[in-house]
This record gives C-alpha cells, structure tokens and sequence, in this order.
C-alpha cells in the first residue's frame, strides 16, 4: 500500500475518468445482475444503478451511484450527481433486500447529490435524510465501498452500512476539496491545501475509525488493472460479509447504529470516571 502519494494525488487519482464504475464492478463481482429502475413516485435516476444480483451464488441486492468514462455517458447519469428520485429508488431497493433477506452492497462514487433547484423541488434533502434513517434500521448486512469520491450527503446517503470499505486511492469528506476551500478562505485555488487538512484519504479515515477495511490498488490506480482491483475487493467483500453474517438481525442493526453514533464522540475525561 503506497503511502508518498499526497491528499491531492489522492483526489485526482479518484476522479480519474477511466476509474472502474459501478458497471465494472457488477460486471467484475457479480452474475445474473437484474436491474430495477424507478422510485414508483416520480421517476428514474440514471445516476444511481441498482439491482439483484448473484454473488458467489448468493442473492444480493448491489446499488451504487454511476458516473460514465466519456462526455456522452456522464450526461446520461448527470455526472454521478443523484437526484430524489435516485436516492427513493435505492430505499425501494433497500426495503425489498429487508423483506426478502438479502444482503445489501453500496458502491459509492459521486461530488455530491445533484445541488438544483428541481431536486429541492422535489425533496433532494428529505430523500437522503429519509435514507440515513431508514438504512441506520435495517437488519440484513449492509456493506458500503468507496470506489472514487465520496462527498456530502450524497456519497453518505448509501454510506450508512455495517462496513464501509475504501479503495486505497478513494476520497470520503464532507464535500469536495474546492468547494472546503472556497468556504474557508474564498479561494477554491487552495484545494490542494485543503485536502490536507480535510484528512479524506483512507488511511486517514481508518485511523479515524470512519471506515473498516481499505482495498490496496496498484500503482497508479485502480484503472491500471482493474482485474486486480476486483479480486482485492472481492476477497474484502467475501472477509466481511461472513463476519456480518454471525449476527442476528437485530444485532446488525444496533451494531450500525453504535457505529454512526459514536463517530466523532469524544472520549471522556478521566477525571470524570
């Protein structure tokens, strides 16, 4: 695992456009793949794919937030940016993984939920408010991966998971590196510096007990050789689900809600104790 890249180097990497997406990875992990489209309110959001699919013969239920590699394919998918109707339609998905018991696989990579005055419109911020609470009660696994960017409410609306996993190379924040730096010092120009300070990269959120597991990639990136990135996540994947897999339903689902929780809590003094 490479530790002279920056934070910088980190966040380009992660937004390299031949990066594998979440059609690489349901192509690369998983078979029979039948995907599920609409909310059953509005509409169908390209920018989120999700579906049932085989993993090692098990049913699962696989939902990431899709960008494409070229001009045309990330117009279709906005860009990776997810409206309500995304978000709605993966807690459809979600409710039916619950009722029918079967695991749950996030892949997230995005900037962010889609920012337009059509998605406030349409309830951009109690869609993903309505999926931190209804994913903080599930009780199948839930295991999230963080494949490139993972900003904002957007990446976490699909981040509240059991397990969340990174890709050595993959960002998670707050939001994007310019839009950190155009708030603090109104300068997006100091982005580099606030990728720094941010501390977004995963070995930094693994020290932080934000995330579980990070997935080494080759040198360069994950689009270097993507066959070996899949079988580096497949092996992550397979390690937790089998852990998650010991818990009852009910312990699943205290156990993410202690996880969430506890993030940030600090520890107390110990005068106190």
């Amino acid at each position: 695992m490479s530790k002279s890249l920056t934070a910088a180097e980190r966040v380009a990497i992660a937004r390299h456009p031949q990066r594998p997406n979440i059609c690489d990875y349901i192509d690369g992990l998983f078979t029979d793949f039948f995907e599920q489209r609409g909310d059953r309110l509005c509409g169908e959001d390209a920018a989120i794919l999700g579906g049932v699919a085989l993993y090692h013969g098990r049913p699962v239920t696989v939902i990431g937030t899709r960008k494409g590699k070229t001009l045309e394919e990330n117009l279709q998918c906005n860009f990776g940016m997810p409206n309500p109707e995304g978000y709605r339609k993966a807690l459809r998905l979600m409710r039916q993984a619950e009722k029918f018991r079967r695991p749950i696989l996030t892949f997230i990579d995005t900037s962010g939920a889609y920012p337009g005055l059509e998605a406030e419109e349409r309830g951009q911020g109690e869609a993903i408010a309505r999926n931190l609470y209804e994913m903080s009660r599930l009780s199948v696994p839930v295991i999230a991966v963080v494949t490139g960017e993972g900003n904002s409410g957007g990446a976490l609306a699909l981040g509240v998971a059991n397990r969340v996993l990174m890709l050595e190379n993959a960002v998670y924040a707050i939001l994007s590196p310019e839009g950190f730096a155009s708030i603090l010092w109104k300068d997006s120009a100091r982005s580099a510096e606030a990728c720094e300070l941010m501390k977004l990269t995963a070995p930094d959120l693994l020290s932080l007990g934000v995330i579980d597991d990070i997935v080494p990639e080759p040198e360069g990136g994950a689009h270097t050789a993507s066959a070996v990135v899949m079988r580096q996540l497949d092996r992550a994947i397979s390690r937790h689900l089998a852990e998650l897999d010991k818990l009852s339903g009910k312990a699943l689902a205290a156990a993410r809600y202690q996880k969430f929780r506890q993030m940030g809590a600090a520890a107390p003094d110990k005068e106190e104790l």
